[in-house]
């Protein structure tokens, strides 16, 4: 078989070479099959059975947990979360940071931030 019987002319509006190359080749190679004797059901058989599957409901359950503990934990100790907050803009209100600084630390959020969603979310 050559390239030309291959590929259809340029410009031929025909889309059906392709069906009638994938028939031709099944023609010729049909008689080439080689029988397993049962071999492949033995395998499929000898397979351990599938894992149950994650409900699709446990993403968002626990993600709202998260969320739960975290706004249960801000609200058991407001003391604590507002004096944190206000050490927070006294450090950096105080000092001047540069714009790539700034890139930077909100990279570092963001990386962090999708690493626990995604440890958070991952597929077991």
């Amino acid at each position: 078989m050559t390239d030309s019987d291959q590929t259809p002319p340029a410009g031929s509006v025909d889309e059906q070479w392709l069906e009638q190359l994938l028939v031709r080749e099944a023609r010729e190679h049909r008689d080439r099959y080689v029988g397993d004797e049962g071999f492949s059901a033995r395998v499929m058989a000898a397979l351990p059975a599938p894992v149950a599957a994650v409900p699709n409901w446990r993403k968002p359950v626990v993600t709202g947990m998260w969320a739960i503990a975290g706004i249960a934990f801000a609200y058991a100790l407001p003391g604590a979360v507002h004096d944190v907050a206000r050490e927070a803009f006294v450090l950096l209100s105080a000092k001047p940071f540069s714009l790539s600084a700034i890139g930077a630390m909100v990279g570092a959020l963001a990386i962090v931030t999708y690493g626990g969603a995604a440890l958070a979310l991952r597929r077991d």
